[in-house]
């Protein structure tokens, strides 16, 4: 069952004592511009790595989790692919999952950078956003550690005059840096109240729900999107075929095999995944692991394969094969 419909039975909660104020959880996401800091923001709020960064636009594929704990909260974030005007099959599936999304959640927050104006873009997802009355809406300006005081006052201003444009009131309209770690606590403290009064709706440890095999997958896919040339990004898939732990290992020296192929649309695409002499393709395997062994808390060997699905984002059969 999906998470978001196993909201637990309120009547099923421990009973609070009436001088605390009432546990609450619920989700939240982040929509924005591609490259609008939404993944950063979330890894700052769970404290942990849980969201693929990358200084490259629309590298967000999946509805990665990240579970932030609190005390008197529990927050669900939800990361969806930015927002954009399709161009492709994937980009129309990309933005199907998006308003799915926001359907679902308890609050928004519209991420806006500090060091870029409003644009079309912003201007085209505020307008869809204004269409869903019942969500509270936060407006959240991120990168202020990259712009003067006077710059952040006027994206401030601007923000707060599209939505009244829009016909509506944002619930809170607050600047972070998630880099910088500035008012990222802050940020939570306002969600919480938001939320819908609830017992925690997943277990204290846990800090995604998204499958380890997606995961490993996306810690892949970043490291080999590091340093490609611009054409590259939309371009790279990775799909993780199997992970096995090694048998006949002693119990005090696990080790995880874990085969994963990386896919580009073209032929010419390998040698620059590869790169001289496989150095590139033995780079994203060395950074990709130490992620990997971090996320999973055992030691990983990692075999990568690169391999051609030809033009995958425009084919329906190959996406499907590609898990879209």
């Amino acid at each position: 069952m999906d998470a978001m419909s196993a909201r637990p039975n309120q009547e099923s909660a421990a009973p609070q004592p009436e001088t605390t104020s009432p546990h609450r959880a619920g989700f939240a996401c982040f929509v924005g511009r591609p490259n609008a800091g939404k993944s950063t923001l979330t890894n700052a709020l769970v404290g942990q790595k849980v969201a693929i960064t990358s200084n490259r636009p629309q590298t967000t594929r999946h509805t990665v989790r990240g579970i932030v704990h609190r005390d008197d909260a529990q927050l669900i974030l939800v990361d969806t692919p930015g927002l954009h005007k399709p161009r492709t099959l994937l980009g129309e599936r990309l933005n199907d999952v998006v308003r799915t999304t926001w359907a679902e959640v308890d609050v928004i927050g519209f991420c806006l950078p500090a060091d870029q104006k409003l644009g079309p873009g912003d201007k085209y997802i505020v307008k869809e956003l204004a269409g869903i009355r019942k969500t509270p809406k936060i407006a959240i300006i991120t990168k202020t550690d990259l712009v003067d005081s006077k710059t952040l006052a006027e994206q401030l201003l601007a923000v707060s005059a599209l939505g009244q444009e829009l016909g509506f009131e944002w619930a809170e309209i607050v600047p972070v840096s998630a880099v910088g770690d500035q008012q990222v606590g802050l940020l939570a403290d306002l969600i919480a109240p938001l939320l819908p009064e609830s017992p925690p709706l997943y277990p204290e440890g846990d800090l995604t729900d998204e499958p380890e095999m997606v995961m490993v997958a996306e810690l892949i896919r970043e490291a080999a999107l590091e340093g490609v040339r611009d054409e590259l990004p939309h371009s790279i898939a990775v799909v993780v075929e199997e992970m096995l732990p090694r048998e006949d290992r002693p119990a005090d020296k696990p080790l995880l095999d874990i085969h994963a192929n990386v896919y580009i649309e073209r032929p010419s695409q390998k040698g620059i995944i590869i790169g001289p002499k496989g150095k590139r393709l033995k780079d994203v395997g060395t950074k990709s692991r130490k992620h990997i062994e971090a996320l999973l808390g055992t030691p990983v060997y990692l075999d990568l394969h690169v391999k051609v699905a030809k033009d995958w984002q425009r084919d329906p059969k190959q996406l499907r094969k590609l898990g879209f």
